[in-house]
């Protein structure tokens, strides 16, 4: 569907079952940690290529327990086998709720930011006859000012 102008609320009853509703993956899932930058550079990577490569492997190893040394945990590999493709599903399904956030998010922020602009003009317009909106129009061109002195500086500037 073609995206339109949104018109939405959310409840703040809702936003509390919602927020109760994470809390609940978190505590579901209580195992859930975060690497560094340079801990995850350092692991190897279970990508959708090497899915059927692992599956394999946990075939191969509960089938002939016998050629592993007796230090490897095939149990322990099969768990984590097992995780991995269910932590896979539910990260998909949170990525395409987490994209479609991020996508209206993205459109209702332009639609404010437009309908923003608008009230501003209007107020900068209005400001030149209408006593005491001089004072709210400078606020609402507080926006603008960083962005008016970044573009008046000469192209020999090196910031």
């Amino acid at each position: 569907m073609a995206y339109q102008n949104i018109t939405a609320s959310v409840s703040p009853e809702d936003i509390q079952q919602i927020k109760a509703a994470l809390q609940t993956i978190q505590q579901k899932l209580p195992f859930l940690i975060t690497l560094s930058t340079e801990e995850r550079r350092k692991l190897v990577k279970m990508g959708d290529k090497s899915l059927a490569f692992v599956s394999n492997s946990v075939t191969a190893a509960q089938s002939n327990p016998n050629i592993l040394p007796s230090s490897f945990d095939v149990e322990e590999f099969v768990r984590d086998y097992q995780l991995a493709i269910i932590l896979n599903e539910l990260l998909i399904s949170m990525q395409q709720i987490t994209e479609q956030v991020d996508d209206t998010l993205l459109a209702v922020g332009s639609e404010a930011m437009t309908s923003s602009l608008t009230v501003y003009d209007y107020v900068k317009t209005a400001a030149k006859n209408t006593p005491g909106l001089k004072t709210l129009s400078e606020q609402l061109g507080e926006r603008f000012k960083a962005i008016r002195s970044k573009s008046a500086k000469p192209a020999s500037s090196l910031e």
